[in-house]
């Protein structure tokens, strides 16, 4: 039994773990592992926004076109596609990229295709919203969980192999257990989201400054290859107490620390729906998220769903990845978006005329 934090990441606990030593969990899990020259990874959530049938062409050829710029010179290790329709309506396609290496990153975005596409006024005035999510957590700073070992999705691409079973999982508490940083460090944040260009109420383009500690989650279901009975227990006991819970957050997240709440479910590049699926969740803060999947119902009936089957998966793959990340390593922008996507509804607005 391994330890999910990696050896070269393990320094003295100034803070405990919430079990005993002699903890064994009730069934095998596993982690990503990355070798030690991996310092930071890049996690790119890249949206266009629309409404309608009537829009859904033009959309498709915008998330195409992103796609397409993956190829040029830095581009990332991985992506993938979703699709979902948030609680104003709207329907949105994002890209999601992952990079091993920040400064390849950077390269790829300040690249004279992609910038020069982002900031051209084609995107104010061709009827569609774009945004861009971009967290670049240190290696100390995200976690993840599988309940499979191969051909792992998301931040796990990008890493090396996939470790031995782990001991902490299985209990409350064990997500944050599993983050090296949470060895010494609590992870709190240290201040407010702050619109700090732009107006969300009037459109155009607007850039929201997030701050140290904003936590993502990427919590996936894959059922593409279930047997019968597998795909009837995602589809009929698995998904709707996972819906129920997602839809809660959706709409009611943001008295719980909830910024942004996406059910999102996976697409090919012509927009056909695949089986898989992830929610995407923003929170201000790791305590913000384990509090509501410690005490609120809709998650404790995730929950107490998944421990009763977790055993006995077979081809259904269920995993997650939680990370957090300084404000100096965020980029939330957004063009033409309404004023309830992503960190704009909960960006204080700065008072007086703004830049």
């Amino acid at each position: 039994m391994e330890s999910a934090i990696d050896t070269h990441l393990k320094c003295p606990r100034t803070l405990s773990r919430r079990v005993p030593d002699e903890y064994q969990p009730p069934f095998p899990m596993w982690v990503a592992r990355a070798d030690e020259q991996l310092e930071q990874v890049v996690m790119a959530y890249l949206g266009v926004q629309y409404r309608g049938e009537a829009q859904r062409a033009a959309a498709l050829q915008a998330m195409r076109h992103i796609v397409a710029s993956f190829d040029l010179a830095d581009g990332p290790q991985t992506h993938d596609l979703t699709h979902h329709t948030d609680s104003s309506g709207f329907d949105n396609l994002i890209v999601v990229g992952y990079w091993k290496s920040p400064a390849a990153h950077c390269r790829w975005l300040r690249c004279a295709p992609v910038n020069d596409w982002w900031t051209s006024q084609d995107r104010l005035n061709d009827g569609l919203g774009y945004f861009r999510e971009i967290s670049a957590p240190r290696a100390e700073q995200f976690e993840t969980l599988y309940a499979f070992q191969d051909n792992l999705p998301g931040v796990g691409a990008v890493m090396d192999t996939t470790s031995g079973e782990i001991e902490e999982h299985g209990y409350w508490g064990s997500m944050r257990d599993r983050f090296p940083i949470s060895q010494t460090d609590w992870m709190k944040p240290t201040s407010e989201l702050q619109v700090i260009a732009g107006d969300p109420a009037k459109g155009g383009r607007v850039v929201v400054l997030g701050h140290d500690n904003l936590t993502l989650i990427r919590s996936g279901q894959d059922w593409a290859d279930a047997e019968a009975d597998e795909r009837s227990l995602y589809l009929d006991e698995i998904l709707p107490t996972l819906q129920d819970g997602m839809d809660f957050l959706r709409e009611n997240g943001q008295a719980l620390g909830c910024y942004s709440n996406r059910f999102v479910r996976n697409i090919d590049l012509d927009g056909n729906f695949l089986d898989v699926s992830y929610n995407i969740g923003h929170w201000r803060s790791v305590e913000k998220l384990e509090r509501w999947a410690e005490s609120h119902p809709t998650h404790l009936r995730i929950f107490v769903t998944f421990f009763r089957v977790a055993a006995g998966l077979q081809k259904l793959r269920l995993y997650h990845e939680v990370s957090v990340s300084d404000a100096k390593s965020q980029i939330f922008e957004y063009i033409n978006c309404h004023p309830h996507t992503g960190m704009l509804r909960d960006a204080a607005v700065a008072q007086g005329e703004r830049p």
